[in-house]
């Protein structure tokens, strides 16, 4: 018979790195938030669940049941295999640890695959989630990386977690970069998967001397950052990276890709255009127009993006690094900041 198990029993047997985590929610709701590191091997596919829950509201409970469990006949063979192919402890939950994570679960008990239950399913977790983050303390310091737009902080940060540096990358937990394009080429994240992956990397890094971020504003796209982790960010030691606006150009066409999302590109101007000097707002409207992007892109930097950044950056003193590229700034920031490989702290 499998087991129910509570949040705090599941996420002290994930510590081991050896135990897999299954949605078994549709695949829409495991887009929109899930358990993170867990896989999705669903009960129903999206219109299934949507057809089950239309029968359950028009026709009771009864008929829902009859019609779900007859979906799911179809595609046992299918949602066994998947679950063997694991090798791993497993543990399956659903929205409050109702019928679909128990079906799964005694079907899975009667074929000899043993899986654990959530108890209270992802809805325990996200109560979990917005706790900790309500009431936790996080005491690294935080490195701030600031600049004008396309000094390449993102990239620095990747490459320093490569490298084995604490790092919390703020955008890559939105899914977005942080400008009125930034969503441009990817699917935001919501308050919910921001805040569950962003409690994984606060557990990751509390005991850190130090952790590095970008200078974020507050809210990130569709997600806004706890007010704990702001604070922090503002008070932390803030390193302004200088680039050449030619390679800040260059980094720029090289992220945003934007021959790829033309019309995108066009939208997300309409938006802006009214805060920006007529003229200029036609130049650059007829430059996107005509694919010009290197033109386009030196001038929204020069008349839109740097005149805002210089009015928002603060008057405190900052640590400066002036460097060619976005390898010489990494350079200059290790040479800030060299790891110690033998505790793999920073000295």
């Amino acid at each position: 018979m499998f087991q129910d198990i509570t949040l705090e029993d599941l996420l002290e047997a994930r510590k081991s790195g050896e135990h897999t985590v299954i949605d078994v929610r549709s695949p829409k709701e495991y887009e929109e938030a899930t358990i993170p590191g867990s896989i999705n091997i669903p009960v129903f596919t999206n219109a299934e669940r949507a057809e089950v829950g239309t029968l359950y509201r028009q026709k009771g409970q009864d008929a829902a049941k009859a019609r779900g469990l007859e979906l799911f006949s179809a595609k046992l063979p299918h949602f066994i295999q998947d679950f063997k192919n694991i090798q791993t402890p497993k543990t399956v939950f659903c929205w409050r640890g109702g019928m679909r994570s128990k079906t799964a679960a005694t079907v899975l008990d009667l074929m000899g695959i043993h899986a654990n239950r959530l108890t209270g399913g992802i809805r325990t977790y996200r109560k979990w989630v917005v706790d900790f983050l309500e009431h936790t303390t996080f005491s690294p310091e935080l490195i701030v990386l600031n600049g004008f737009t396309g000094t390449g902080k993102t990239k620095l940060l990747e490459k320093l977690k490569v490298e084995g540096y604490p790092v919390i990358d703020l955008e890559g937990l939105a899914n977005h970069r942080g400008s009125i394009f930034g969503q441009i080429g990817k699917k935001p994240s919501n308050q919910k998967r921001f805040d569950a992956l962003l409690t994984e990397d606060i557990i990751r890094y509390r005991d850190e001397a130090l952790v590095f971020v970008e200078g974020e504003s507050k809210r990130i796209g569709r997600a806004v950052m706890p007010d704990f982790l702001y604070k922090k960010k503002e008070q932390g030691i803030h390193i302004y990276v200088e680039l050449p606006i030619e390679e800040r150009i260059r980094n720029i066409l090289v992220d945003y890709h934007p021959e790829e999302y033309p019309e995108q590109i066009d939208e997300a101007f309409q938006i802006i255009k009214k805060r920006i000097h007529t003229p200029v707002a036609k130049q650059i409207e007829e430059s996107l127009h005509k694919r010009e992007y290197v033109t386009a892109v030196q001038l929204l930097l020069q008349y839109y993006y740097d005149p805002r950044y210089k009015h928002s950056i603060s008057q405190e003193q900052q640590l400066t690094i002036q460097a060619n590229d976005v390898d010489d700034a990494f350079n200059k920031l290790k040479a800030l900041y060299p790891l110690n490989r033998n505790n793999r702290g920073i000295s």
